[in-house]
């Protein structure tokens, strides 16, 4: 058992002064959104103590096109997305987050769907329909609800039901033969009654070209989604939200390319002897409540979350690697997962400030079968028809059969229970200047079993045994519990808002679900730690005007014992050692940055927004994790582009009598970044710039508009995420890609 208890050093408050100004008085926020994820109350964005961005209703309509949740770092700066296996997406926020294919961990920034924490990179790739706005919050989270992220929040807001809904149907066409539905209707019932059911549908044949085997390699696309949201705003004396979803996804997953290939731009060269029909059902509800309590406002959260997945795909990227067709592999995997949360709130204004406390239970299941195998798969007896290259070491100095080991089995099962209680508290210190405090205790139980199984040609099946250091099964129990908060001070200037911060959060640490090798995988020194991550920031939010909005901010970040997937020398009995590819923890990393934000009105129906993110950031590897020290000290984290800029534009205007027209475009630029911590050029990749744009026509009166849009429109090929095989494998970019839309409003 790995037993854990981290009391951090006192938070500390920083203060800073700066001349009185002047007050501007009330002045319209056309261009200050009001935000609901990072304060205890619904408040306008400039006057939030931290780095918050907006997705809003303008760019959402750029979403429309999107094919899930990673799109939208298209939108943002500092925010990237790693996605690993092709469908499991984690966010990386100012360099934070560990670039990982494995299931069962949460990411370093935290997913919501309408405050509903997604506890696995499994569920983050989400599919986007019928969204409000999105928000994200930069920076260490968990005072004010969910859960500890060492990294940052976003959170997707779904439109709720209510009065004067906006309804519609859409279908659009696009290249691939992309074939996108949607729609959504609700209505007031009366009696404080509401409802609304949204959907989407969409299909598309494979983007990337494969020109060595079947073109499904190339992924398909076919998925649907169904949310239903029920509202009474009479319940009891308050008002109660309602909702359900499910979505399928029944596509292929597109397979990598292997770097020892020289294929062109947006093409990989697979066999196809690894290609699956994906099975996976997304599904949840959730209850919200709300109502006063005398000087006190009650808020409850009860939701459940859950998913079966099954699919995989072509592993060495290639069709024979050096031309031999025994270095092949194709990989599945099989999982199922249950989440159980119930979340308390309680806050209430005071002479003086304001506070929230809270009370947050989850309880999750998860369970996964891998299999990997050489050719073509016998699902009954789990043989392939050629052995897999990594198979026969596992079967340790004494097999338990003369034949040959063919295919490798995997089993894990965690479950984990998490108990928090949170407060975040305001306190006007003088006329201009607000101090903000908050704090959660977190107390996580990590139970974990499983069994990691070689299978031989005569059908024996054995444990692995790699360097016979004992049979590969086990179990083992993790139980941490960590103290982590935030502070802020902030001071109005008049003009705008300067602020100074400092927020500390973790990311627990756990299981490696990928295959077991022997006895060593569930003992403490087999599992990874927490890593946690403590960030100063300084900024300033000019008050928004009608026509501008901006605001910049300056930020350093001590990450400590960050989370990375990296080879790991384990002794052997004999003084020798066997390297596992396995997450495990670097010693330490530093971030620093700074970022700026604009939006900008200078004639009437022309919006232009930009944005930048500066960072620097460098692995401190002191620790020799087995020959690792020199391999990683001084390297870039993975992920975290040393620039990342975005600049875009909406134009709408009458283009005759009958019909307005709206042009948008948007671009980002990514720096250079590299794929995981070693720091290898030949894993960098280089910096790109990615367009989209669309042009909208309305027909007044008729409800009905014509929309042709874009994405990708540099048609830059590039890596999503990479892992070591037999050469390295990364997931590629989709190409250009363009269509349009018809919507009819009613």
């Amino acid at each position: 058992m790995k037993t854990i208890c981290i009391l951090p050093a006192t938070l500390l408050i920083v203060s800073i002064s700066a001349p009185a100004l002047a007050e501007t008085g009330d002045t319209p926020r056309r261009l200050d959104p009001v935000v609901t994820t990072a304060t205890p109350s619904a408040a306008p964005l400039t006057d939030i103590p931290m780095s918050v961005s907006v997705i809003g209703t303008d760019d959402l309509k750029l979403t429309d096109a999107y094919l899930g949740a990673e799109d939208v770092t298209d939108l943002l700066t500092g925010v990237d997305a790693a996605v690993a296996n092709g469908t499991q997406v984690a966010f990386q926020i100012r360099g934070i987050g560990a670039v990982d294919h494995q299931a069962l961990t949460p990411t370093a920034a935290a997913v919501y769907a309408d405050g509903v924490y997604l506890a696995t990179n499994v569920q983050t790739g989400l599919m986007l329909y019928d969204l409000e706005r999105i928000e994200v919050l930069k920076g260490p989270q968990g005072t004010l609800y969910g859960r500890n992220a060492s990294g940052g929040a976003i959170n997707f807001i779904s439109v709720r039901p209510g009065d004067n809904q906006r309804r519609y149907v859409r279908a659009g066409y696009g290249n691939f033969d992309r074939v996108d539905l949607g729609g959504a209707y609700g209505n007031a019932l009366g009696n404080g009654f509401s409802y609304r059911l949204a959907g989407r549908y969409l299909s598309r044949d494979a983007a990337l070209d494969n020109v060595s085997g079947p073109a499904d390699a190339g992924g398909v696309r076919d998925e649907f989604g169904l949310r239903l949201g029920l509202l009474w705003e009479n319940a009891g004396g308050g008002e109660l939200l309602v909702r359900t979803h499910y979505e399928e996804d029944n596509g292929v997953n597109a397979a990598p390319r292997n770097d020892s290939l020289t294929p062109g731009d947006h093409e990989i060269a697979v066999a196809g002897d690894g290609l699956q029909d994906t099975d996976n059902a997304f599904y949840g509800v959730s209850a919200e409540y709300s109502r006063a309590l005398g000087r006190w406002e009650f808020a409850s959260l009860t939701a459940f979350e859950g998913y079966d997945q099954q699919y995989g795909f072509d592993f060495d990227g290639a069709v024979a690697l050096f031309g031999n067709p025994n270095l092949n592999a194709n990989l599945a995997y099989d999982r199922s997962f249950r989440q159980y949360s119930q979340e308390f709130r309680l806050q209430t204004d005071w002479n003086g400030g304001h506070t929230l406390v809270g009370l947050s239970a989850s309880a999750d299941d998860f369970s996964q079968t891998y299999t990997i195998w050489c050719g073509v798969l016998d699902k009954d007896t789990l043989l392939g028809t050629c052995p897999y290259v990594g198979a026969g070491s596992r079967a340790g100095p004494a097999p338990v059969s003369p034949g040959t080991a063919m295919s490798l089995v995997t089993d894990i099962n965690q479950s984990r229970t998490a108990l928090a209680a949170f407060t975040h508290n305001e306190f006007v210190l003088a006329d201009r200047v607000t101090a903000t405090l908050g704090l959660r205790v977190t107390d996580e139980r990590i139970e974990g079993d499983g069994s990691g199984r070689h299978v031989f040609d005569d059908g024996t099946v054995g444990y692995n045994n790699v360097g016979g250091l004992g049979l590969a099964f086990g179990s083992n129990v993790i139980d941490e519990t960590r103290l982590s908060g935030n502070a802020a001070l902030s001071y109005d200037l008049g003009p705008g808002m300067a602020y100074a911060s400092v927020s500390n959060s973790y990311k627990s640490g756990g299981f490696n679900g990928e295959v077991q090798n022997n006895a060593t995988h569930f003992t403490d020194e087999g599992l990874f730690d927490a890593e946690s991550v403590t960030a100063y920031e300084l900024g300033y939010k000019a008050r928004a005007t009608d026509t501008l909005s901006w605001s910049v901010a300056a930020f350093w970040q001590d990450y400590d014992a960050p989370q990375a997937r990296i080879f790991v020398n384990f002794p052997l009995p004999d003084g020798s050692s066997i390297t596992s590819n396995s997450l495990s923890n670097l010693d330490a990393a530093t971030v620093r940055g700074a970022e700026g934000e604009v939006t900008w009105q200078p004639a009437s129906g022309l919006t232009l927004n930009a944005g930048l993110t500066l960072l620097d950031t460098g692995i401190d590897q002191v620790t020799d994790i087995g020959g690792n020290a020199a391999t990683f000290d001084g390297n870039p984290l993975p992920f975290a582009p040393d620039v990342s800029a975005t600049l875009g534009g909406r134009y709408a205007f009458a283009l005759t009598q009958g019909v307005d027209a709206s042009l948008a475009a948007h671009a980002k630029y990514r720096g250079d970044y590299y794929l995981d911590p070693e720091g290898l050029e030949t894993r960098m990749q280089a910096g790109f710039t990615t367009l989209q744009a669309e042009a909208a026509f309305t027909f007044t009166g008729t409800g009905l508009s014509l929309t042709v849009w874009g994405r990708n429109l540099t048609d830059e090929d590039y890596a999503l995420s990479g892992y070591g095989f037999i050469g390295y494998n990364t997931f590629r970019s989709d190409p250009r890609t363009y269509g349009l839309r018809l919507d009819y409003s009613f």
